[in-house]
C-alpha cells in the first residue's frame, strides 16, 4: 500500500507540472513581478487589475507577482493588489520630477502595464512632450532592469463634461503611440502597444466619461490578458554583457537624410499626412529638419512625433526628444491632421541633418 501511494504521489505531480509547463511557467521559476503603472484608471481602485488577476490565476499563470508602493482599493475580490495607479498624475510630471526609479528600486518589476496619459490629455499636454516622457520612463526602467518588458496602452477614450476637445487630444496621442513604440522597442527590452480604445464607449463604460464602471473594467482586462499571457508565456529576454569598446579616433563623415511624403487618409475637407524621415549617410544623426510649402493652400492642425513650425504655406518640422537620434539606414516618421479645399497635391521635401 506504502509503494502504492508513492507511485501516485509521483504520477500527480508529474501531471502537475506537465499542466504547469503548458502554460508557459516553468517549474521553481521565480514569479514574473508585473508593476501596473498609471493614473487612477489604474488605481482608485482600478478593478480592471483583480479581474485580469483572477483570469491568470483561472488559466493557470500562479507564478506571478503584480507590485507596487500602493496597496489594493477594495473591489470586492480576492487578488493581488500592489499597483502604482497614482490618482491625477500627470506622466510628464512623474517623468519630470524623477518619481519612477523610487518605485522601480522598492518593487524591481520584470514586467510594466503601463496606462498613462489622461490627465496630461485632460490638462492639454502636447502629444510630443507625453511621448517625452514616455521616453524617459522607458530609460528609468531599463535602467532598473535592461530586459524589462513593457506594455503600453493606446488609452481608453474620454469625454468629460468639461473638455470637448479631450476626446480629439486622445486620438492624436493613441495614433502617435505605435511610431514611438516601434522607434523604441529593443529584442531585449521589447515595447508592446495595447490598443486600450477600440471598442470602449465613454457612455456604455464609464460611469463619468472618463473612468472606467464595470464593463469598462471587463473590457480593459481583456484586452490586457492576451498581451500579458504572451509576455509570460514567450521567451525571456536575456541580459547581454557590456563590453567596454576600444577608444579610436573618431572621423565625422558627411550625413544625409532624406524624407519622404504620404497622404494616409482624406476626407471632405480634411486629411492625414504621413512624412518618413531615413538617414542615408554613413554615421549617426542626433537631430533633423524637414521643409516643404504647401500649393495648394493645405494648412496643419496637429501634429505628432515632431515640432511645427509653419509661415503661411511653409513648413518646417524637426525632431522630438525621442526621435532625434537616426542610426545609419534608420528611419523614423512623424505624422499631422490638416484640412484641403479643392486641391491636396503633394508637395517637395527636403531634408536637412542637424
Amino acid at each position: 500500500m506504502v509503494r502504492v501511494r508513492v507511485i501516485l504521489v509521483a504520477v500527480l505531480a508529474l501531471v502537475a507540472g506537465m499542466l504547469v509547463a503548458a502554460n508557459g511557467i516553468a517549474a521553481g521559476a521565480a514569479a514574473t513581478r508585473v508593476m501596473p503603472l498609471g493614473d487612477s484608471i489604474t488605481g482608485s481602485p482600478g478593478c480592471w487589475r483583480a479581474l485580469l488577476w483572477n483570469q491568470l490565476q483561472d488559466a493557470g499563470y500562479r507564478d506571478v507577482d503584480f507590485v507596487g508602493t500602493l496597496p489594493p482599493q477594495g473591489c470586492s475580490v480576492a487578488y493581488d493588489g500592489d499597483n502604482e495607479g497614482h490618482g491625477g498624475a500627470l506622466v510628464t510630471n512623474v517623468a519630470r520630477q524623477n518619481q519612477l526609479p523610487g518605485w522601480l528600486a522598492a518593487t524591481s518589476p520584470d514586467v510594466v502595464l503601463m496606462h498613462f496619459g489622461t490627465n496630461d490629455v485632460w490638462s492639454n499636454v502636447p502629444t510630443t512632450a507625453i511621448l517625452d516622457a514616455y521616453t524617459t520612463l522607458v530609460g528609468q526602467m531599463r535602467a532598473s532592469n535592461p530586459a524589462m518588458r513593457i506594455l503600453v496602452a493606446q488609452i481608453i477614450p474620454m469625454a468629460p463634461a468639461t473638455c470637448g476637445e479631450c476626446a480629439q487630444r486622445v486620438v492624436a496621442l493613441n495614433d502617435a503611440i505605435p511610431g514611438w513604440a516601434a522607434g523604441i522597442s529593443t529584442a531585449q527590452s521589447p515595447v508592446v502597444v495595447v490598443d486600450q480604445w477600440t471598442g470602449f464607449s465613454t457612455g456604455a463604460d464609464t460611469y463619468d466619461g472618463v473612468h472606467p464602471n464595470a464593463s469598462g473594467d471587463q473590457k480593459i482586462a481583456d484586452r490586457w490578458y492576451p498581451a500579458l499571457v504572451d509576455v509570460l508565456s514567450g521567451p525571456q529576454p536575456t541580459v547581454t554583457p557590456t563590453v567596454t569598446p576600444t577608444v579610436t579616433p573618431t572621423v565625422t563623415p558627411t550625413g544625409g537624410c532624406t524624407a519622404e511624403y504620404r497622404n494616409a487618409g482624406q476626407w471632405q475637407g480634411g486629411f492625414q499626412g504621413e512624412v518618413t524621415v531615413t538617414n542615408t549617410g554613413a554615421a549617426a544623426i542626433s537631430g533633423w529638419r524637414v521643409s516643404w510649402t504647401f500649393a495648394d493652400g493645405q494648412r496643419i492642425s496637429q501634429i505628432w512625433n515632431g515640432t511645427l513650425t509653419a509661415d503661411g504655406a511653409d513648413v518646417t518640422v524637426t525632431h522630438v526628444g525621442w526621435n532625434a537620434l537616426l542610426t545609419p539606414g534608420g528611419s523614423t516618421a512623424f505624422g499631422f491632421l490638416a484640412s484641403w479645399d479643392g486641391t491636396n497635391s503633394a508637395p517637395s521635401l527636403s531634408c536637412t541633418v542637424l
